[in-house]
C-alpha cells in the first residue's frame, strides 16, 4: 500500500544541493550488515521532517532543514539493533521513524544521523482471540493493523486523525490518543507489552505477564511516550475488543461552550463513556457544522443494551440542550482524517497549528479563555478557537487552533504563539500535551512542565542512553531544543 509523504515537495533543485551523505565506514560496516540502506538525496530530504506545519514553510522557501545522512530501512528486531549498534561505534544519532505523521517533530532526523524507518517492520505476528490481544511490528499502518484484526472479528479501536499515515510506534512513542479512545482508552491504555532495542544494542521484552501486575514500576509505560528518547520500540502487544455489532449517534447545540463543558462532565462523572463526545465552540461549529452554537457530537458503539445506556445517560445531562440532525456527526466522520487543508493555507502565507493540553475539570473554563485571549493578542492572529475532544471522569482536553498572516518569516510569529499559549495552559494548571507529544517544538517547556521531575527524566537518559544516541533534543533530552 502507497503511504501519502508529507505536502509541498521539495524542488529538484534544493535536491540536486545535498550536502555530503554518512561517512563511508557507516555506510560500508551497513552494507556488511547487509540491512538495506539509502543515500538518495530525495529520501534523505524526506525523511529529514514529518508534519511538523515548520516543514512546510520550509518546503515553500526551499530548504531542507535537516540533512540526515542515510535512511537505514531495517526488517526486524535483530537489524535495528545491528544498526544501532554500528551507530554506537562511529558515534551517529539515530532517529526512530515510523509514518513520520507527527506534527511536533519529533521524528525530524537530524543533519549527519540515521534516519532510522521502521516501516520495514510490517508483520502482525500474533492474534490471540481468546485473550483479545495482537502482538504486531512497530512499523504496521493502523489501516493494516484493523484489516488484521477485522477478519478475527476484533477492532484495536485506536483511529487517530493521522490513521492512515501512522505506525504502532508512533501511537506508542507519543502517546497518542484515537479519535474513539472515550471508549477504547489512549495507547497507553491498549498496550500491554513491548520489545525495545537499547543504545546498549540489548533487546528488552518489558511486560506480556497479564493485564495488572505488582512487580515494581511498569517498565512499559517508561517507554511509552518516551519518542524514541530512551530506546526503539519495535514490537508490541495491544488489546483487541470484538468488533461493536451497534451505533447510536446524537447532535445537540448549547447557548455557551460552558453549559456543554459542563454536560460532559456530566455524562462522564456518570460513568458513561460514549467513545465520541465532542464539543465545538462557536466559531468551529460555524466552520465545520454551519451551526451558530456549540455543537456536541455524540457517537457509541458496542453492544445495544450497553449503547443504549449510554445515550440514556447522554440524554439526561443534556435533556436542556437544542437537538439538531443526527446527520452532522456523519459530517465528522467524513471529514474526520482529512489533513490536506494544512499545506494550501501555509503556501498563500497564513500560519496554522494546532494546541492540544489537558487539564482537570475544575480549571478548563479558565485555561480555556486565557488561552483564546493569549493568542488573539498577538497582531498577526486572524482566529483562534477551541473543541473539547477527549473527556475523562476528571478532567478533559481542550484542542485549540490558531491562525494568523504575519509579514515575512513565519516563524517569529509561530513561536510566539506556541510560548504564550503553553505558558498560558502551564500557568493555569494545563499539561504540555495530550497526544501529540512533545518532540522538537515543545521541548523547551519540559523543564516548566515537569518540574523537578524532568530531572528524574534527565537521570533515566542518562543511564539507557549516555552518549546521547537517541534523538537528540526531542523532550528536551541529549541535545538542545528548537
Amino acid at each position: 500500500m502507497t503511504r501519502p509523504t508529507p505536502p509541498s515537495a521539495y524542488p529538484a533543485s534544493v535536491v540536486q544541493d545535498a550536502p555530503a551523505p554518512i561517512d563511508d565506514a557507516v555506510w560500508r560496516a551497513l552494507e556488511r550488515a547487509g540491512i538495506p540502506a539509502s543515500v538518495d538525496a530525495r529520501q534523505r530530504a524526506e525523511h529529514g521532517r514529518d508534519w511538523w506545519p515548520l516543514s512546510l514553510a520550509d518546503a515553500n522557501r526551499g530548504v531542507v532543514a535537516r540533512w540526515p545522512g542515510v535512511v537505514v530501512s531495517p526488517r526486524s528486531t535483530a537489524e535495528v539493533r545491528e544498526t544501532i549498534l554500528i551507530a554506537s561505534r562511529h558515534g551517529v544519532a539515530v532517529t526512530a521513524q515510523g509514518g513520520r505523521s507527527g506534527v511536533e517533530g519529533g521524528a525530524v532526523a537530524p543533519t549527519g544521523g540515521i534516519a532510522l524507518d521502521l516501516t520495514g517492520l510490517n508483520r502482525v505476528t500474533a492474534c490471540d482471540v481468546v485473550s483479545g490481544t495482537v502482538t504486531v511490528e512497530a512499523g504496521v499502518f493502523g489501516p493494516d493493523l484493523e484489516r488484521t484484526v477485522n477478519a478475527e472479528g476484533f477492532t484495536v479501536g485506536h483511529f487517530p486523525q493521522s490513521f492512515e499515515l501512522s505506525t504502532v510506534g508512533g501511537w506508542l512513542a507519543c502517546r497518542g490518543a484515537g479519535q474513539y479512545s472515550n471508549r477504547y482508552g489512549k495507547i497507553e491504555d491498549l498496550v500491554r507489552s513491548l520489545t525495545v532495542v537499547l543504545a546498549s544494542g540489548d533487546v528488552v521484552p518489558v511486560g506480556d505477564r497479564g493485564p495488572r501486575h505488582a512487580t515494581g514500576p511498569d517498565l512499559v509505560q517508561l517507554f511509552v511516550g518516551s519518542e524514541g528518547t530512551l530506546g526503539v520500540i519495535t514490537e508490541a502487544t495491544l488489546v483487541m475488543r470484538p468488533r461493536p455489532e451497534f451505533e447510536r449517534r446524537v447532535a445537540l447545540a448549547f447557548p455557551s461552550f460552558d453549559e456543554g463543558m459542563d454536560a460532559c462532565r456530566v455524562i462522564v462523572q456518570r460513568d458513561a463513556h460514549p467513545a465520541v463526545l465532542r464539543l465545538y465552540d462557536e466559531i468551529e461549529s460555524l466552520r465545520t457544522f454551519e451551526v451558530d452554537a456549540c455543537v456536541l457530537t455524540v457517537l457509541d458503539e458496542g453492544p445495544a443494551p450497553f449503547v443504549d445506556a449510554t445515550i440514556a445517560v447522554v440524554e439526561s445531562a443534556t435533556a436542556g440542550a437544542q437537538r439538531l440532525d443526527d446527520a452532522l456527526v456523519g459530517r465528522w466522520l467524513k471529514r474526520r482524517n482529512d489533513v490536506s487543508a494544512l499545506s494550501p493555507l501555509w503556501d498563500a502565507g497564513i500560519v496554522v497549528d494546532t494546541i492540544e493540553v489537558a487539564g482537570p475539570w475544575s480549571v478548563l473554563t479558565d485555561l480555556r479563555t486565557a488561552v483564546l485571549a493569549s493568542l488573539r493578542s498577538l497582531t498577526p492572529t486572524l482566529v483562534a478557537s477551541v473543541h473539547q475532544s477527549h473527556a475523562y471522569v476528571d478532567g478533559a482536553c481542550l484542542y485549540f487552533t490558531f491562525a494568523g498572516r504575519p509579514d515575512g518569516d513565519p516563524t517569529p510569529y509561530y513561536r510566539a504563539a506556541w510560548d504564550v499559549a503553553t505558558t498560558t495552559a502551564l500557568a493555569r494548571g494545563g499539561s504540555l500535551s495530550h497526544h501529540h507529544g512533545v518532540g522538537r517544538n515543545r521541548a523547551r517547556f519540559m523543564p516548566d512542565a515537569l518540574g523537578r521531575s524532568f530531572d528524574v527524566l534527565r537521570a533515566i537518559k542518562g543511564v539507557l542512553d549516555p552518549t546521547n544516541l537517541f534523538n537528540p533534543g526531542v523532550l528536551g533530552l541529549g541535545g538542545e531544543p528548537w
